[in-house]
């Protein structure tokens, strides 16, 4: 099982738009690719890094090292993009991949 784990650290000021779009659009959107099997989200409370930012962690659970790969190469830019364009300047995000062991 391979975990694509996804950090964003949002504007507060945009935390429930934000929020809201990536539960019932983005996170959907992941999904339909059909690369994923399920996924979570988990809110950092401590330490808290910014007064004016919250930090969140998405973790999109995959069957395979090859099933992420062709999420990346055919959907990941799509729906980077579409997160960009909608909340330009107010997150950074990061990406790691992670092998489970039990």
């Amino acid at each position: 099982m391979i975990i694509y784990s996804v950090t964003v650290v949002i504007k507060k000021d945009v935390e429930d738009s934000w929020l809201k779009w990536m539960r019932e659009e983005h996170i959907k959107e992941v999904m339909k690719t059909d690369h994923f099997t399920n996924w979570e989200m988990q809110k950092l409370l401590s330490p808290e890094i910014a007064v004016d930012e919250s930090t969140y962690i998405i973790n999109y659970e995959s069957p395979s090292l090859d099933e992420y790969d062709k999420y990346k190469r055919k959907d990941a830019l799509r729906l980077q993009k579409e997160h960009i364009e909608k909340f330009s300047g107010k997150f950074r995000a990061s990406r790691a991949i992670y092998q489970l062991i039990s």
